[in-house]
């Protein structure tokens, strides 16, 4: 029996037992660990320093003695050869193996890797099979093929052993040195060992895992999660983080925007300056309050760090036209009017005129912010003194084809929104510029009508979505994609924990393979109009339970969709993330549905209530008759929703 391990080296990091779900891309970008029983074959790559430490962890007794029997079943020789031999006082002697490992590393002098010993750790299922000796090393083989690092049929390859000591797990090591004097390429390994143990799994019949499409979000590292769990954090400052920065692009319109409602949710924001055009911002980085290293600083995460399609540039893609070009950066998108009511409508414009006459200061500024945001915009000249403009009316964009705009005035809007009223305000000497992300001047039947419209833009969605299912599935990416801006801004708005579960479950089944970003298409754009209008709706507690109802069935019916879609699409993984969510979202249903109060002789149900219980797509339950002395209705009554200018 070795002797006990009184002392690792401070380069390695002990490889953890368990993770969370198969849902990580490959082994060097999930750092929980790996082998759940949702997991196939899992390769995670560690790399480190000196061979020496590692290997006598290797053939040690582990952490809590769960080492049995370790020995190596395959290497760059012959196995038998490579084994340590073990002394008469039962201690191994790792000379020879440490001094045939090391070997080309000191060949390369100067030109070594800062860590160049690669360690792979490889592990199956629970309930996969246990595997001989001769399985694993053909899996070791396999691996080290396909990395590059050991080529079949190659003799100055890298060196390598691959040490089992347990029944389902085994170790590669390997020194980033050939001995012919170059150094190995590692770039991206994690991704081919992926792709290796996916070839092994159905080589030997075992569980299937994901493959690396580098659609999974960046999973925190170790000592992130033991830092989230001595400061009493529920999750660690990168998931934390990430889900802030989907709900603030989810909700945002703009890259201006994105940035004011990521600072006004307390997150730290540090942009990057382009060293070529001056003032042109070229991405960003956040940090958690409170969140600091060694030195007192904050410990800063880029987009792209929080997960693929969190970058900039790709963000920049969700403020893009009709036709697909990029607006300008500060640009603000309104939502699509095809999707919205009369009185959505002009809340809408009644909040965007608004924030645009807080950021102003002069009539011409005013005016030029409203296009900013993307409004549509005419002013009325005085009759009597050219050049002087008395008043103006805005109005949402439209597509080509479709019907003139609605325009609204001023004083329409709102009586302090008036060309007049807002001069006098911009000349008062109390007058500060304070623009605002405030949507608290919106009445409780605004709020029901943008859900109602967010419900309808879902629903939309949906039926373009189901199109595909019979065309070509994979062109409803785009939708797939801007669903997950709706899951985010309807659990900001909500505050449903079971709906923020649904966001992060969905998480995964957004993103198209390899960071590709799809083009827009109508179905896209509905759901980032719901998206839109669930964000203007504002954090606000204590909403009704009517008003989420039609919204929460609209997004099952998403869900299940983009669930068969990815199914069609042999996308396994990102299935089962939409059909997860859907689940969540199952659930918020019936917790709001048993929280409903239900109608009584002495109190009857509220005329609203009614009416959004059997509003448009179906109705939640059978609507109760306003005189008890009537028999119910067999099924349920037509939707009686108030007449409205236009649809």
């Amino acid at each position: 029996m070795p002797a006990p391990l009184r002392r690792r080296s401070a380069s390695w990091t002990i490889w953890p037992t368990n993770c969370e779900g198969g849902s990580h891309d490959a082994g060097r970008r999930d750092r929980k660990g790996i082998g759940t029983e949702r997991c196939g074959l899992i390769g995670k790559v560690i790399r480190g320093v000196r061979v020496q430490g590692l290997l006598r962890y290797l053939y040690g007794p582990g952490a809590k003695g769960e080492h049995c029997d370790p020995h190596i079943v395959a290497g760059f020789g012959d196995a038998t050869a490579l084994e340590p031999m073990v002394d008469a006082d039962g201690r191994r002697d790792f000379r020879h193996l440490e001094g045939v490992l090391t070997q080309p590393v000191a060949l390369l002098g100067d030109r070594n890797y800062r860590k160049p010993v690669w360690h792979c750790a490889v592990r199956a299922a629970p309930d996969d099979p246990v595997l001989a000796d001769e399985q694993w090393a053909q899996i070791a083989a396999e691996i080290m093929h396909r990395t590059g690092l050991a080529p079949v049929g190659d003799v100055d390859a890298v060196r390598w052993i691959a040490v089992r000591h347990a029944d389902d797990h085994v170790h590669i090591v390997a020194t980033l040195a050939r001995p012919d004097g170059v150094r190995p390429e590692v770039w991206n390994d994690g991704y081919r060992v992926r792709d290796a143990c996916r070839a092994v799994e159905e080589r030997f019949g075992l569980r299937s895992t994901a493959p690396a499409d580098r659609t999974a979000a960046r999973r925190p590292k170790r000592s992130e999660t033991e830092k989230a769990v001595r400061r009493g954090q529920p999750v660690p400052s990168r998931t934390l983080l990430r889900r802030k920065v989907q709900m603030a692009a989810a909700g945002a319109g703009s890259e201006r925007e994105f940035f004011e409602s990521l600072r006004a949710d307390g997150v730290l924001v540090k942009q990057r300056f382009s060293q070529r055009t001056a003032g042109e911002v070229t991405g960003y980085a956040v940090a958690a309050p409170g969140d600091v290293n060694a030195d007192g600083q904050p410990v800063w995460y880029g987009g792209g760090k929080l997960a693929a399609d969190l970058t900039l540039p790709k963000l920049r893609h969700r403020w893009t036209g009709a036709d697909g070009s990029v607006r300008d950066s500060s640009a603000i998108r309104p939502p699509d009017g095809r999707h919205l009511s009369a009185r959505t409508e002009r809340a809408v414009l009644r909040t965007t005129v608004r924030r645009a006459a807080d950021e102003a200061r002069t009539t011409t500024d005013f005016l030029g912010r409203l296009q900013g945001y993307g409004l549509l915009v005419k002013v009325r000249d005085s009759q009597h003194e050219p050049g002087q403009i008395t008043g103006y009316a805005v109005a949402l964009p439209t597509e080509p084809g479709d019907e003139e705009p609605t325009w609204h005035s001023g004083s329409r809007l709102a009586e302090d929104l008036s060309l007049i009223r807002l001069q006098q305000r911009w000349r008062s000497p109390t007058f500060r510029r304070v623009p605002t992300l405030d949507y608290s001047d919106l009445t409780t039947e605004e709020r029901q009508a943008f859900y109602d419209d967010a419900a309808r833009a879902a629903a939309h969605a949906t039926s373009q979505i189901r199109r595909y299912l019979v065309t070509n599935p994979f062109a409803a990416q785009d939708a797939c994609w801007a669903a997950s801006d709706t899951l985010h801004a309807a659990a900001q708005a909500t505050g449903n924990h079971h709906l923020r579960q649904a966001a992060d479950s969905y998480d995964r089944a957004a993103r198209a393979p390899h960071g590709r970003i799809p083009r827009p298409t109508p179905a896209g754009n509905a759901l980032r109009t719901a998206a839109r209008l669930l964000a203007l709706t504002g954090s606000v507690k204590n909403q009704t339970t009517v008003a989420v109802l039609l919204l929460v069935t609209s997004v099952i019916a998403l869900l299940d969709t983009i669930a068969e879609i990815r199914r069609l699409q042999h996308r396994q993984a990102q299935a089962d993330a939409a059909r997860k969510a859907a689940a969540h979202v199952r659930e918020a249903r019936l917790a709001d549905h048993s929280r409903t109060p239900q109608p009584t002789a002495k109190a009857a149900m509220s005329s609203q209530a009614r009416l959004a219980m059997a509003a448009f797509p179906q109705p939640w339950a059978p609507l109760q008759p306003a005189n008890p002395s009537r028999p119910p209705p067999h099924g349920p009554s037509p939707p009686t929703r108030p007449s409205r200018q236009r649809r």
